[in-house]
């Protein structure tokens, strides 16, 4: 719900960033001090083991109202940021990752592309601290979005973003479970544009994207937003299909000349591993994008909210009215 005296709302999501919460705190209060207008940090713990929550609780503001949504078990990041959004009151909103790889006094830049009039404002990393792996996998993942939104924006994995009000409306109108953030709002968005940002090196604890998480996400995006692995399949079967048909006419041909013959027996047997293989791969495709309809059409809730303090009960910054605590 769209507050116009709230300028601006920065949607974090928390998951066992005890190490991090201090210093991101702090130096978001700095930043967002020199915006004027009042704003509003909505940090979502993301179902956290560690002390994450009591640390937020703990945080003075200065500048800044703070809401906090904590949610009943761990939902995944990009749900978390969706539950963000449901809370968020501000006229633009801009969504940051807890880590500081992306520093929080980039945030009015972002703002100020915003106010310029674009519905969602995208950044690239520049000098990347990340492994070359993952660099490399990043690209693939961006010509990927690029190609199944239309919008070819160069950096989707950072998510210091900034979209409007009816960008973020667009988006919770969306019921779907598994989903992508920055594709799903160049999905439903209008104008665009990319700004380059500085990108640091973790600051402390660890990624919680592992090779699990990642390998979801890349199937959340590919499955939630394009056809292209089904497209994908098909063409490799007619191509196994023709390169069978081919085969086939070829063996005929030789058994005519040459008569009956064993010694290819082992590459017939290569070959048929190879078709199998291929089958296999088409069904296990199509039993996943089964499974999501199914997921989907069950309608279970995407994260489930325990509850939310809005300041933890004191006193909020000027201009922001006093609500106290849900």
């Amino acid at each position: 719900m769209a507050d116009d005296a709230i300028r601006l709302s920065v949607v974090i999501p928390l998951y066992n960033e005890e190490e991090n919460v201090p210093e991101l705190l702090r130096r978001l209060d700095e930043t967002l001090a020199t915006i004027q207008g009042p704003v509003e940090l909505v940090l979502v713990d993301d179902g956290s083991r560690d002390r994450t929550v009591e640390q937020v609780r703990a945080f003075e503001p200065r500048s800044m109202s703070i809401v906090l949504v904590e949610l009943a078990r761990n939902a995944g990041q990009h749900n978390a940021i969706l539950a963000g959004f449901s809370q968020c009151r501000g006229q633009y909103v801009v969504t940051l990752d807890a880590d500081l790889q992306n520093p929080p006094e980039e945030i009015p830049r972002v703002l100020e592309q915003l106010e310029a009039g674009y519905a969602v404002v995208g950044t690239v990393r520049r000098d990347r601290n990340d492994p070359l792996p993952r660099r490399l996998a990043s690209r693939v993942v961006n010509k990927l979005v690029s190609r199944a939104t239309g919008h070819d924006l160069h950096d989707y994995g950072c998510m210091l973003r900034g979209y409007s009000r009816e960008t973020v409306q667009a988006m919770l109108a969306c019921p779907e479970r598994h989903t992508f953030i920055p594709a799903l709002a160049m999905a439903v968005a209008g104008s665009s544009t990319e700004i380059e940002v500085s990108h640091a090196p973790r600051a402390a604890g660890q990624s919680k994207y592992d090779l699990g998480r990642l390998l979801r996400l890349n199937f959340d995006l590919m499955m939630g937003f394009t056809s292209i692995p089904l497209e994908l399949v098909s063409c490799v079967g007619l191509v196994t299909a023709l390169l069978g048909l081919v085969f086939s006419v070829f063996l005929i041909v030789r058994r005519i000349v040459h008569g009956p013959e064993v010694e290819g027996v082992f590459t017939l047997f290569a070959i048929l591993f190879f078709f199998i293989g291929v089958q296999i791969l088409a069904l296990g495709l199509v039993g996943e994008y089964i499974a999501r309809m199914y997921d989907e059409i069950r309608g279970r809730p995407r994260y489930l909210v325990r509850r939310v303090y809005r300041n933890g009960g004191r006193r909020p910054p000027p201009g922001v009215p006093a609500e106290g605590e849900d």
